[in-house]
């Protein structure tokens, strides 16, 4: 799928915010310049995502379909996480320990904020490679990492840098498998695919279209091996090196920055390669049995 620049900041910067308001909430970050970093984070993050939206004053309309819609449901558990936040915030910086376990329920929030966001992908039984499991895990990963990092827990931050670059690099490899193993091939797609090998005589479309510039064209650039090592790398592995070699006035930042542009890089493929099944019809392939 083509990669739109606002849902990649918007899935990367709320994570970063919520990622870091819960390890706060749950007491493991504390300061005004944490808790800033968590609410400019999700804040911003969510105000990238109105810029996908053809209409963004009709924003609010999304809160309606909670009851079906992912997308709803991730309105309204971002809200809610933060107005819980913002007391337990004030309370932290005023020096008062009385609202643990609203931090505690805030903190379960913002999870459930990140997690709704990766159901709007993982729901997708038309893109295989999100159909599983590992999205939301992986969305949850990065938002913890994100947050042991702005929240300045050192130990914490290095052991989730090195688990987020395991957990991406078999994602990257698993969703490869998956993919060429699920028998989806033009065969497959129209049903025809007892009768022998199926093939287009003609494609149908005359010329570009919505399908081919979103769903097809974008996933066929998008495989990088060169941007897959660069996203385990920054996202995890450099950051848990700086955190662990460098001084510790320049550690931190020099380890948000580096894992801030692998979270990008990472988001990046995570819709570039992303295989609609609609490519089985404009004489793709997605299996390799195809």
């Amino acid at each position: 799928m083509r990669p739109a620049p606002s849902v990649i900041l918007f899935t990367v910067f709320s994570g970063f915010g919520f990622g870091t308001l819960a390890l706060h909430g749950l007491g493991l970050g504390t300061g005004a310049a944490g808790w800033a970093a968590g609410f400019g984070f999700a804040i911003l993050g969510l105000v990238c995502s109105t810029f996908h939206l053809a209409h963004p004053l009709r924003a609010p309309f999304a809160f309606r379909q909670w009851r079906t819609s992912w997308l709803s449901r991730e309105a309204w558990a971002c809200l809610v996480a933060l107005a819980v936040m913002v007391p337990v915030a004030l309370a932290d910086l005023a020096g008062h320990s009385g609202l643990l376990l609203a931090g505690a329920i805030g903190a379960g929030l913002c999870a459930v904020a990140v997690f709704c966001t990766s159901m709007i992908y993982g729901q997708l039984r038309a893109v295989p490679r999100w159909h599983h499991w590992t999205t939301p895990a992986l969305f949850l990963v990065f938002a913890l990492t994100g947050g042991a990092l702005l929240a300045d827990s050192t130990m914490l931050a290095v052991g989730l840098c090195l688990g987020l670059s395991g957990l991406l690099a078999a994602v990257f490899l698993a969703g490869d498998r998956r993919l060429s193993r699920s028998g989806l091939t033009p065969g497959h797609a129209t049903g025809l695919g007892g009768a022998g090998r199926v093939r287009s005589l003609e494609l149908p479309r005359t010329g570009p279209s919505y399908i081919t510039r979103e769903l097809i064209e974008a996933s066929r650039r998008g495989r990088s091996a060169t941007l897959r090592v660069a996203a385990v790398g920054l996202s995890g592995l450099a950051p848990a090196v700086a955190l662990a070699l460098l001084p510790e006035a320049f550690a931190v930042l020099a380890a948000t920055g580096l894992h801030l542009a692998g979270a990008l890089c990472a988001r990046w493929l995570f819709f570039a390669e992303a295989e609609h099944v609609a490519t089985l019809y404009y004489g793709g392939h997605i299996s390799e049995d195809g």
